[in-house]
C-alpha cells in the first residue's frame, strides 16, 4: 500500500500525470529520481533481510557442535553425534543415525531431556 501511494505520489512530482503545460524540452531527472528511489525501496525491503538471515544461518552451522539439538530443514529433530567440514551425522528419536549437509540445519533448540 505505501509502494502504491509512493509510486502515485512521484507519478504527480514527475509530470507523469497529464497537465495543460507542455513540457519544455531537456532532460527529465524525475525519471532517475524514480529508479533510485525504487532501488532502494527494494533493498531495504528484500535484499537487505535476505543478506542478514544468510549471515545468521551462516554464523549457526559454523558453531554446531557434538549435543547440539537440532531441527533440519525437512523437519528431522535430532542431537547432533559428529560435525565434519561439510555435513554432520544426526541421532534421532529411534537410535538410528543420519547424515545431513550441514547447511541443511534450520534451527538450533535449546536442550531438552527428550527429542
Amino acid at each position: 500500500m505505501l509502494i502504491v501511494a509512493l509510486l502515485i505520489t512521484l507519478a504527480f512530482i514527475g509530470g507523469c500525470a497529464p497537465s495543460g503545460e507542455e513540457p519544455a524540452g531537456g532532460f527529465d531527472w524525475t525519471f532517475i529520481v524514480i529508479l533510485v528511489v525504487l532501488f532502494g525501496l527494494f533493498y531495504f525491503i528484500l535484499i537487505r533481510p535476505q543478506r542478514k538471515r544468510q549471515k545468521e544461518h551462516q554464523e549457526l552451522v559454523q558453531e554446531l557442535k557434538r549435543g547440539d539439538n537440532v531441527i533440519t530443514a525437512g523437519g528431522i529433530y535430532g542431537v547432533i553425534e559428529s560435525v565434519s567440514e561439510d555435513s554432520i551425522v544426526v541421532k534421532v528419536e529411534s537410535g538410528a543415525t543420519i547424515r545431513v549437509a550441514k547447511n541443511s540445519v534450520a534451527l538450533k533448540r535449546e536442550r531438552s531431556s527428550t527429542f
